[in-house]
């Protein structure tokens, strides 16, 4: 059984820091592209960061130089280091893993259940 799981959502001020972590097991890790997803609230969810399994990644415009995406393969773990957080990157922070390849389908790959980052102004 393939289980993903969020922690490290919190409340924070604006211009803080939050690192959120990604646990993923039941799968080889390594061969997974993997990614950070938010929802606002009362808005549609929205790609943050991907990490594929070869290490290279891709950030979202609005995040591109404050969070960084990494992953550790020998703790199937994945991680979102995010800074100089502003009030609307408040949302639930998804994790998601979908095999890696040349057609990737991130609504057909494996879901955790969310964190929520809020951040105050």
């Amino acid at each position: 059984v393939v289980q993903v799981m969020e922690c490290g959502g919190g409340s924070v001020q604006a211009g803080g820091s939050l690192r959120l972590s990604c646990v993923a097991s039941g799968l080889v890790f390594s061969s997974y592209d993997l990614g950070w997803f938010r929802q606002p609230p009362g808005k549609d969810r929205e790609g943050v960061a991907v990490i594929e399994s070869d290490g290279s990644t891709t950030y979202a415009d609005f995040v591109t130089g404050r969070f960084t995406i990494s992953r550790d393969n020998d703790k199937n773990t994945l991680y979102l280091e995010m800074s100089s957080l502003k009030p609307e990157d408040t949302a639930m922070y998804y994790c998601a893993a979908v095999q890696s390849g040349p057609l990737v389908n991130w609504a057909s790959g494996y879901w955790g259940p969310g964190t929520q980052v809020t951040v105050s102004s």
